[in-house]
């Protein structure tokens, strides 16, 4: 059995993983965030339409959108469509998702709601 020199043996190792873990925690972050991000819009986008109904319910089509607009961001690029169908007044929001990953195509993430008429049609 040879004889081991001091100061020989794993001097480094650490240092090397340490550097090499560091682009897979990196990529672990940044998957987590988009999924963050794409579990927000989902949430913003239903709260959103469930405002803009019932603001459409019982002001019109301007409050609908407006109502849209106030509870969500401008860089979330929204799109809003209101209307009746029968007794029930709908709203419908899409949203941009920031993509943080190319390969990650979600065009749009869209949340509707519906609210009970409370005004009389003219």
């Amino acid at each position: 059995m040879p004889a081991r020199r001091p100061g020989r043996g794993d001097r480094g190792q650490v240092a090397i993983e340490f550097v090499g873990t560091v682009p897979l925690i990196l990529l672990l972050v940044a998957a987590v965030w988009e999924c963050v991000l794409i579990g927000y819009a989902f949430s913003l986008a239903g709260n959103a339409a469930d405002e803009a109904a019932r603001a459409g319910a019982v002001k019109g089509d301007t409050a609908c959108t407006a109502a849209a607009h106030e509870h969500v961001g401008e860089a979330w690029g929204l799109a809003v469509e209101c209307g009746t169908s029968g007794d029930i007044y709908q709203a419908k929001v899409s949203l941009g998702v920031p993509i943080l990953f190319p390969g990650l195509n979600f065009d749009r993430i869209e949340g509707t709601g519906g609210a009970a008429m409370e005004r009389e049609e003219k």
